[in-house]
C-alpha cells in the first residue's frame, strides 16, 4: 500500500528515523531554522504543508528524498530499504491510522477548459526562468513590467481614500464608481442605462465568468469569435455551455464573417460575443459591421455580450463605437475597465453595463444579482479611483498618437515583422497586439504550440501560438508590443533569425 498524503509521508519518515515532533523542533532551533511547535503539529495533522525551505529541512533531517516528501512521485527510494517494508507490511495501518486515503481529482467540468495565455508554453518559460534563463516576454498584455505607470492622480486618490475602503461595498459597487461609469456609458450612447444596471468586478474576467455561469445550462450554445480571448471560451465551457466559434476573416481586416455566424446559429444559441477592439488581432469594427451583427442578434433574438476593455486604445484617428448604442431594442451587456487604459492591471477593476431592452432578461438579471451578492463585492480601494480615472485628462491619449509610445512601437513591430520572409500581418488599429500569419508551407509547420516551444527554447522569446486563441490553423501567433523599442528590436531580430533556419 502506498503512503498517499504529505502528512502520511512525514509521519512514516519520522517513524523510520525514530524522531518525534519535539526532536524536529530541537534540530531546527540548533540549525537556526524557524520551526515552531504549532507548525509541526499542523504538518503532522495534515492541516497545512510547509513552504519550500522548511520542506528542504524536513527532508534532510529525516533522510528522505525531497520530491517524494513533497508529492510522493520521486523515483528515488525515500526511506531506503525500510520503506519497502512499510509499503507491504500490515503495520502501515498503524502509521496511517486506517485504510488507504482516497484520491481527490479535479472536477470533470475542467476537462475541456483551456487557457493557454497562461498554459504549457508559459509553464515551460517559468521553468527556464527558475533555472536562470532570461526570457523576453511578448505573451501577455500586462503594462506594468514594461514601464507604463499609473497616472499620479489615480495613485494619490487611492491613498487618500484607503481608510474609507476597509469594509465591504454594496455588491454592485460604490455609488461614486457606478455613477461615473453610468456617465461614461451615456457618453458612449448606451441606451436605457441607470445606475442599477452597472456592476463592478475584480477585472472584466470575473464578470465574464459570472455572466456565463448565470446564463448557460448544459448544452446551451454561445457564439464566440475565432480567434478569441480564450477566457470567453473557458468560462462558457466551465458553465456547462458549448462555445461555438464563428470565423473572423483575415482578408477583411479580421471582421466577423456574417455568413459563418448565421450558419452556426441553432435553437440552443443564446448569445453572441464580440470583442471590439479585438484581442488578439487589434481589429476595430466599423459601424456597418456592428450593425450587421445587431441585425443578426435581432433576427435570432440573441443577447449581445460586448468586450470593450480596449475602447480607449484606438489609433489612426479612428473612433470606437459601442455596439449597444445601435441596439436599443436588444439586451446588451457591455464590459470595460481600467486595467489597460490606465495601466493598472493589478488593481483589478472592471465593470459591466446592462442596456437596451431588459424586460426579457429579468430572470437572467436575477441570477446575475444572486451570483454578484455571493461574492460580496469587488475590490473596494480599486473602485474608489474609478471616478477620478474616468474624469478629466486621459493620460493614455498621449500614447496612441504619432510620437506616442504605443503608436511608435506598433509602427516599428508591424514593419519589422512583415519584413521577415514568410510572415504577413494585418495592421492593428487598436489595443496593443498583432496577430501575424506564418507561411506554414515555407516552414512546414503542422503544430503551432510546438513552434512556440521551439522559439522559446532557441531564442528565449515567449509568444502565444494561435491555437491559444481558439484559432484552428497552426499558422498564427500573437505579439504584444508593449515593451520599449529597444526590447522589441532585439526580439524581432531574434525572431527573424529563427525563421531564417526554422523548419518543423
Amino acid at each position: 500500500m502506498m503512503v498517499e498524503t504529505f502528512a502520511d509521508r512525514l509521519k512514516a519518515a519520522m517513524e523510520k528515523q525514530g524522531k518525534k515532533q519535539v526532536d524536529l523542533i530541537r534540530i531546527a532551533t540548533a540549525q537556526g531554522v524557524k520551526l515552531g511547535k504549532s507548525h509541526v503539529s499542523q504538518y503532522v495533522s495534515g492541516k497545512t504543508i510547509p513552504r519550500a525551505d522548511i520542506l528542504h529541512f524536513l527532508a534532510e533531517t529525516l533522510q528522505v528524498d525531497e520530491d517524494w516528501l513533497r508529492n510522493g512521485m520521486s523515483e528515488n527510494n525515500p526511506i531506503h530499504s525500510g520503506m519497502e517494508t512499510l509499503k507491504s507490511n500490515e503495520n502501515i495501518k498503524g502509521i496511517l491510522g486506517g485504510e488507504k486515503m482516497r484520491e481527490f481529482r479535479k472536477s470533470s467540468k475542467l476537462d475541456n477548459v483551456l487557457y493557454d495565455v497562461r498554459g504549457p508554453v508559459v509553464d515551460e518559460a517559468a521553468r527556464m526562468e527558475e533555472a536562470g534563463t532570461q526570457i523576453l516576454k511578448l505573451n501577455i498584455g500586462n503594462p506594468a513590467p514594461f514601464g507604463f505607470r499609473t497616472p499620479d492622480e489615480v495613485i494619490y486618490d487611492m491613498r487618500q481614500q484607503l481608510t474609507e475602503c476597509e469594509g465591504y461595498s454594496p455588491a454592485k459597487g460604490l455609488f461614486s464608481a457606478r455613477k461615473a461609469i453610468m456617465q461614461y456609458a451615456q457618453l458612449k450612447r448606451l441606451p436605457n442605462v441607470s445606475i442599477e444596471d452597472i456592476y463592478t468586478g475584480n477585472g472584466v474576467s470575473e464578470l465574464i465568468n459570472l455572466c456565463m455561469s448565470a446564463l448557460l445550462d448544459d448544452g446551451d450554445e454561445i457564439l464566440i469569435p475565432s480567434p478569441d480571448y480564450p477566457l470567453w471560451t473557458a468560462c462558457a465551457t466551465l458553465a456547462g455551455g458549448k462555445a461555438v466559434h464563428y470565423i473572423c476573416d483575415e482578408q477583411a481586416e479580421w471582421y466577423p464573417d456574417m455568413d459563418d455566424i448565421r450558419k452556426k446559429i441553432t435553437d440552443r444559441t443564446k448569445a453572441i460575443v464580440i470583442i471590439n477592439p479585438n484581442n488578439p488581432t487589434g481589429s476595430l469594427y466599423p459601424k456597418e459591421v456592428l450593425q450587421q451583427i445587431v441585425d443578426i442578434a435581432r433576427e435570432y433574438q440573441l443577447i449581445i455580450f460586448s468586450d470593450e476593455i480596449y475602447d480607449r486604445l484606438v489609433m489612426d484617428g479612428e473612433e470606437h463605437i459601442s455596439i449597444a448604442s445601435l441596439a436599443p431594442d436588444l439586451f446588451c451587456v457591455t464590459f470595460s475597465g481600467l486595467s489597460k487604459s490606465h495601466m493598472i492591471a493589478g488593481f483589478r477593476i472592471g465593470w459591466m453595463v446592462f442596456s437596451g431592452n431588459k424586460v426579457f432578461a429579468r430572470d437572467y438579471i436575477e441570477g446575475i444579482n444572486m451570483l454578484s451578492n455571493m461574492r460580496l463585492c469587488s475590490n473596494v480601494p480599486a473602485q474608489s479611483i474609478v471616478q477620478t480615472a474616468l474624469g478629466g485628462h486621459q493620460s493614455v491619449d498621449s500614447y496612441i498618437v504619432p510620437g506616442g509610445r504605443l503608436y511608435e512601437q506598433r509602427e516599428y513591430v508591424y514593419k519589422a515583422l512583415t519584413d521577415i520572409p514568410g510572415i504577413s500581418c494585418v495592421k492593428p488599429k487598436a489595443a496593443f497586439y498583432m496577430f501575424p500569419k506564418i507561411d506554414i508551407e515555407k516552414f512546414n509547420i503542422t503544430n503551432d504550440e510546438r513552434f512556440a516551444l521551439d522559439l522559446l527554447r532557441d531564442k528565449k522569446i515567449l509568444l502565444i501560438h494561435g491555437g491559444g486563441f481558439n484559432w484552428k490553423q497552426p499558422d498564427h501567433f500573437r505579439v504584444v508590443y508593449l515593451p520599449r523599442i529597444e526590447v522589441l528590436k532585439e526580439s524581432v531580430e531574434k525572431l527573424a533569425d529563427f525563421f531564417s533556419y526554422y523548419h518543423q
